[in-house]
């Protein structure tokens, strides 16, 4: 499984007035390791769960956490 959150190191240039993020980090969407949709894919049970989520099959949900969040600080 791929991982949906992809890090990159910005330029930091050696005239930046603010001190600069080294690691950066952005979410994929996870239909972009599906390929395609195949026919029968399990959809949620309800209509409200669904909204909830934001689309109607739990293997194209993904959570969206924060960047502050994502737990490989050392801090």
């Amino acid at each position: 499984m791929h991982s949906q959150r992809k890090y990159w190191k910005p330029y930091i240039s050696p005239y930046d007035p603010c001190y600069p993020k080294e690691v950066k980090s952005y979410v994929t969407p996870p239909n972009l390791y599906l390929g395609f949709q195949p026919p029968n894919l399990p959809q949620y049970p309800t209509a409200k769960e669904a909204l909830f989520r934001g689309t109607l099959w739990p293997a194209l949900f993904s959570p969206y956490e924060a960047p502050d969040n994502r737990g490989d600080r050392d801090e």
